[in-house]
């Protein structure tokens, strides 16, 4: 990972029982042009670090291709004020992609920004199997988001960064990728696993961030059963993660957590 790289020092007037000057790190945050076949998808405002796996992870969690081999290249091309990274699909990936192509910008807050349709905003998920696994024990909510945590780089400098994670029962934090935006980190990580071979379906998601329904379609889309998020869940987040098969897990706090859909994949009887 290069998200280190992208703090940068600024200075400060602080107030601590009096004013002074202080030096504060700080994330990059640049306009992120995803280009697919010479012409723009999306806009998101991002952290310029893992753009390659950003490229490919957004489109797999938002329908582009259907596996990384629809993608045949990609290419990072800095520009005056932002950055263009830019994939090239195989035929049939263009074609499809050409129909149902869409102009997006998407600040760090909103991961359905661009969105035409309520249709295309709650499109139907991939209903992920329920049996199969992972199977996963009472304490690997905890395990997982403090890997996370010691996983996050650039969080430690700046603290204006979200982070996701992939965790392997009896492997630990198999990887994580940073961002100033929740659903970029995700798409990055999505990327990263895509390129390694890896199934989320193995593992568990992890994000720093509240879960709203966004993050949901995206880790259904790529076939993760199961998501952690740090902070609550929205209604909508429930409801989807229930029809698309998703045990989610929020406000994990020491080794307490909300358990919100398909606890039958944690071993505890009292979940069963």
């Amino acid at each position: 990972m290069t998200a280190p790289a992208t703090a940068s020092r600024h200075k400060a007037r602080v107030w601590a029982g009096g004013w002074q000057e202080a030096e504060r790190q700080l994330p990059q945050e640049v306009p992120v042009a995803l280009v697919y076949d010479a012409a723009t998808q999306a806009v998101m405002m991002a952290t310029p670090a893992d753009l390659a796996d950003l490229v490919l992870g957004f489109a797999l969690t938002e329908g582009l291709i259907a596996s990384p081999a629809e993608m045949t290249a990609t290419e990072i091309v800095p520009q005056t004020r932002g950055i263009e990274a830019r994939a090239w699909l195989v035929p049939g990936a263009s074609a499809q992609l050409a129909q149902r192509r869409r102009a997006m910008a998407g600040p760090v807050g909103c991961g359905l920004c661009g969105i035409d349709s309520i249709a295309e905003a709650l499109r139907p998920l991939p209903r992920a199997a329920l049996t199969g696994g992972p199977y996963l024990g009472p304490g690997v909510p905890a395990q997982a988001m403090a890997a996370l945590a010691a996983a996050q780089p650039l969080h430690t400098q700046t603290r204006a960064t979200h982070a996701a994670g992939f965790w392997l029962p009896g492997a630990g934090l198999f990887a994580a990728r940073e961002d100033v935006g929740r659903h970029n980190a995700l798409d990055k990580l999505a990327g990263a696993l895509a390129r390694a071979g890896v199934a989320p379906a193995a593992g568990v998601l992890v994000i720093t961030s509240r879960l709203s329904v966004d993050l949901v379609q995206k880790a259904a889309m790529i076939g993760a059963r199961v998501l952690i998020g740090a902070g609550a869940p929205t209604a909508l987040a429930v409801s989807e993660a229930e029809a698309a098969g998703i045990t989610l897990v929020a406000r994990v706090r020491g080794d307490g957590y909300d358990i919100y859909s398909h606890p039958h994949r944690f071993t505890d009887e009292a979940l069963a």
